[in-house]
């Protein structure tokens, strides 16, 4: 699966599974990024609002692979919303790496956490982010430009004015949450659907149902959903700083059937993330 890549509409090739940073400090994800490239990972996902991009710059720095063979990901933080401090915000997102370039640049929700999926819609100025990540494209200091969180009408709003369409939109898709409308639409306009918290942030864990389908595929839970994102054609980002579920993610050579797919894409809907869930991606907004 490390050796897995997808291609985006521009021909990047992106890995279909990457390292998520999320909760980890600067010291937590350089090593976490040193341990998972020394594993064979390739792809590491921060955000500016992660603060921890220092830590993955340091973990590229010292894992003993050249810059050229990793595809990093960044996110241009909720709340910056006009062309200037869009284009700041990237500048300084490669300092704090010591990067030249960035491969993936997301913007991380379509509104501000605080008014996040609310009545205000920001369709204005994200027409505006866009087009400060459409001239960091130009100039080279990005690879590609996607989305994150965007719901079908958020996109079509940025396809309806863009020079450059987006390439990637990562949004929250696993076992029992899976968006299908959404999914199949960005597929059709050519966006990579990536799925983030594919394991639920852990709440699928310990779902009855779908422990036994794994158990009778001899996986884990974590990788049956992996697998399912994946057979989904989701490109999968799951979050950890364990060296051996780095290994067990990983592992997924194994098929689901497209009766057990039909079976995962019909699990009860999760309603409770634990303590997670006052984060506005698992409040159910």
């Amino acid at each position: 699966m490390l050796n897995e890549t997808i291609q985006l509409a521009n021909g990047i090739e992106i890995p279909k599974l990457g390292l998520g940073t999320w909760l980890l400090d600067d010291e937590q994800t350089a090593q976490a990024v040193r341990d998972a490239v020394s594993i064979g990972y390739r792809h590491i996902d921060t955000a500016q609002a992660y603060m921890n991009e220092a830590g993955v710059g340091e973990g590229i720095r010292s894992c003993g692979v050249a810059r050229e063979e990793l595809f990093i990901t960044t996110k241009v933080a909720a709340e910056i919303k006009n062309y200037d401090a869009v284009m700041q915000s990237i500048d300084e997102s490669l300092a704090k790496m010591g990067l030249d370039y960035i491969d993936l640049l997301i913007i991380h929700s379509p509104q501000p956490w605080k008014e996040f999926r609310q009545e205000s819609r920001y369709f204005e100025e994200n027409k505006e982010v866009w087009k400060a990540m459409e001239d960091a494209y130009k100039a080279g200091k990005v690879k590609a430009i996607g989305l994150s969180n965007f719901l079908q009408d958020d996109v079509e709003n940025i396809l309806a004015n863009c020079e450059i369409k987006p390439m990637v939109n990562q949004i929250l898709a696993h076992v029992s949450n899976t968006p299908s409308e959404l999914i199949e639409f960005c597929q059709k306009n050519e966006i990579l659907v990536e799925a983030y918290s594919p394991i639920a942030h852990g709440a699928i864990l310990d779902h009855t149902e779908v422990k036994e389908l794994a158990d009778q595929y001899g996986v884990s839970v974590a990788q049956l959903c992996l697998r399912y994102d994946i057979q989904l054609g989701l490109v999968v980002i799951p979050k950890t700083a364990n060296p051996d579920h780095m290994r067990i993610n990983a592992d997924l050579h194994f098929v689901i059937s497209e009766a057990d797919m039909e079976s995962l894409k019909n699990v009860e809907r999760i309603q409770n993330y634990g303590e997670h869930s006052f984060f506005p991606v698992f409040s159910g907004k």
